[in-house]
């Protein structure tokens, strides 16, 4: 598209990269600015993985989240980020569905660090969301990438 003008597609890859982009980069920050503690007794609470691993998923998925984050924002490396992102909100909506299913109190699901508590099922309905911009930066987000250079959406 470069020299043309942009088509619907490449602006559903900006809207998908930005959003996604946006909700990893914040999430992360929030969680690495906090002490790790915090995060890792919100995993525990999921009673899925081990205090060792619950602290080992506290201590890198904050910096996962904020690089993945600014990647695509960027538009850099932003099919693999973008299928890495969407790797990872797969597996927060098992933790979440999981939770759910099981029935189990979580009174902060740990997404956007202790500061905000919204319920499991209005999380998973948000990842959802978060999942559908994932697949946007996937398919279309190498439009107006840094990646390409260019207003091209391939």
């Amino acid at each position: 598209m470069s020299g043309g003008r942009p088509r619907g597609k490449a602006w559903l890859g900006l809207l998908g990269r930005t959003l996604a982009g946006g909700v990893f980069a914040y999430a992360g920050f929030i969680k690495a600015a906090a002490p790790v503690e915090e995060f890792a007794y919100a995993i525990e609470s999921y009673r899925i993985l081990s205090p060792f691993l619950s602290l080992a998923a506290a201590y890198i998925l904050p910096w996962a989240e904020l690089l993945l984050g600014l990647l695509l924002l960027a538009g850099l490396y932003t099919k693999p980020a973008a299928a890495a992102a969407g790797a990872l909100l797969v597996g927060f909506e098992g933790f979440l569905l999981s939770v759910i299913i099981r029935k189990i109190p979580v009174t902060s699901c740990g997404c956007f660090g202790a500061g905000v508590s919204s319920s499991p099922p209005t999380e998973f309905a948000l990842n959802l969301l978060t999942l559908a911009a994932s697949y946007l930066a996937w398919k279309y987000g190498r439009a107006f990438a840094a990646e390409t250079g260019t207003l091209q959406s391939k």
